[in-house]
């Protein structure tokens, strides 16, 4: 979604595995996704007598053959200061417990992202499948979609190699030089716990991992891990940080589509689709929902179940920005469900009895 009109100074995409000069010492790197999103950008930054390498990609063989076509082409003898990863995607993390080792490499990160993905990567207990199936439950599953929930166990652990053990921790605010020039870290919250976008004021250069992306909004959910979270405010707060820090006039390297200018453009489209959605979710909460049901009220296309998880989240995060505002309020039935309804209208629902708030 965009109404923006953004500035693509970029046509050619490059090949998986191929190097794009977008400036002066940051190249375009690209990589397939097994997923309906195909793609995830990476970033190599030139770094004095080395690289420094932006996000790894998924933990898969595709990506694992197309980074020993490049360390063997055009990365060739060069050495590989560090790796750093703007959040703990597997898209974005996954594959630096390969590459830090196999390198001699550093991992970059903040805490917050490397500590998510750590604990993540490790958990294989019963305990985290029935959090899973708890959760999904509450917002609406039916019996069928709970199956699939407890099959699937830890879907994050099959996506990443183990997370490297040891972190060098990157903060808000944070400068550091990279090859001949000074970067800056701006942290941002809502779609991850403490994702790192990277300024670079000499370059006129925003790495923006997905905090911002130039055709689709990021994925804002409520996760399992911390169910009564309120993640839909935290970004948009961040896009009021990110507008105040960064100028407009930035070339913004995303994680997702083609690099774009028009930052300030499109953090408002961002937030004038969240104010869309806030309002279609309050009317449809003109008698009591779930978050399941408003699935079909914010996503009007066909959603595979990859989809549907990050769906129902993308729901949750918007009924809880309209509890925390007071415009909602939610109570849980017998059942254990969560049902949501606006404040004048609480109690009309289909609520069973035993109902709490």
């Amino acid at each position: 979604m965009t109404d923006a009109v953004l500035d693509y100074p970029f046509d050619a995409i490059p090949e998986p595995g191929a190097l794009v000069e977008v400036a002066p010492g940051v190249s375009w790197l690209r990589m397939p996704l097994p997923f309906a999103l195909d793609h995830i950008n990476l970033w190599v930054l030139e770094d004095g007598d080395g690289v420094t390498l932006v996000d790894t990609g998924v933990a898969s063989d595709t990506t694992k053959a197309l980074w020993d076509t490049l360390l063997a082409g055009p990365l060739a003898g060069r050495r590989v200061n560090r790796v750093i990863a703007t959040h703990f995607h597997p898209d974005h993390m996954g594959l630096a417990g390969w590459l830090c080792p196999r390198l001699d490499a550093p991992l970059w990160a903040t805490l917050g992202e490397w500590t998510y993905g750590a604990m993540l990567a490790f958990d294989d207990s019963t305990a985290f499948v029935d959090n899973q199936v708890a959760f999904y439950a509450s917002a609406g599953f039916a019996p069928d979609m709970l199956a699939v929930v407890r099959e699937r166990g830890n879907p994050y652990a099959s996506r990443v190699v183990p997370i490297p053990p040891a972190v060098r921790r990157m903060v808000e605010g944070e400068r550091f030089t990279i090859g001949a020039h000074e970067w800056q870290v701006v942290v941002g919250r809502g779609h991850s716990p403490e994702h790192a976008a990277l300024w670079c004021p000499g370059l006129d250069v925003l790495i923006s991992g997905d905090q911002v992306l130039p055709r689709i909004s990021p994925n804002v959910s409520v996760w399992p891990q911390e169910p009564d979270a309120d993640p839909l405010s935290l970004f948009i707060d961040s896009l009021g940080v990110l507008k105040a820090t960064v100028p407009d006039s930035v070339l913004v390297l995303p994680s997702h589509g083609r690099p774009f200018r028009g930052l300030h453009a499109r953090i408002g489209d961002l937030l004038t689709h969240h104010d869309a959605r806030l309002v279609d979710t309050l009317e449809a909460c003109t008698t009591a929902q779930r978050a399941i049901d408003l699935v079909s009220v914010l996503f009007k296309r066909t959603l595979d179940v990859h989809q549907t998880f990050f769906a129902v989240g993308e729901a949750m995060a918007h009924l809880h920005r309209l509890v925390a505002t007071g415009t909602l309020e939610r109570r849980r039935d017998a059942d254990g469900v969560w049902w949501f309804s606006r404040v004048s209208s609480m109690g009309s629902g289909p609520l069973a009895p035993g109902e709490s708030h």
